[in-house]
């Protein structure tokens, strides 16, 4: 298990925002975050993944959703001032945020993206998004989060259209 301590947490601590941690055994063939929510016992609706897109006018945006649910790329793309989204390549992902599939996280990207995260976050006194690394979690209030992000809340999702899970 990796207890290291990641760049985004080094800033939260910088800017003085309470968070605490949680680590999980991953598995590399299943690196979805319904796992995670289940390995570290929070709901999967206040557990969420971080998603790289590309707009076709804006260029790179980050999406943060629930683990339960997609991103609804039409409401994302009229949300972010574009006709239209695609996810970014995997391959893509190291190079343009400086992490790797299943530990993207939206705190201390290589570049500072926009930021949308699901309106249902502040529901929550806390939700979960990764630390940076497989198998760990930041657990934030989501306003701070948010702030620290300087991230818009805005609806973005849609129920999962396929539950092989």
């Amino acid at each position: 298990m990796n207890t290291n301590k990641t760049n985004a947490m080094r800033l939260l601590e910088n800017a003085n925002i309470p968070f605490r941690t949680a680590s999980y055994e991953y598995d590399e063939n299943n690196l979805s975050g319904l796992h995670a929510a289940q390995q570290i016992g929070i709901p999967a609706d206040q557990v969420f993944k971080t998603l790289v897109t590309r707009g076709d006018k804006s260029g790179i945006l980050v999406f943060c959703i629930p683990v339960n649910m997609e991103l609804d790329l039409k409401k994302a793309a009229a949300i972010s001032h574009n006709k239209k989204l695609e996810m970014t390549h995997v391959k893509e992902l190291l190079g343009l945020t400086g992490y790797i599939r299943g530990g993207c996280s939206p705190i201390g990207m290589k570049k500072k993206y926009p930021t949308f995260i699901d309106e249902t976050a502040i529901l929550f006194d806390e939700i979960a998004v990764s630390a940076g690394v497989r198998g760990q979690q930041i657990i934030i209030n989501p306003e701070k989060l948010i702030a620290f992000c300087d991230a818009t809340e805005a609806d973005i999702t849609k129920e999962m259209e396929h539950t092989d899970f």
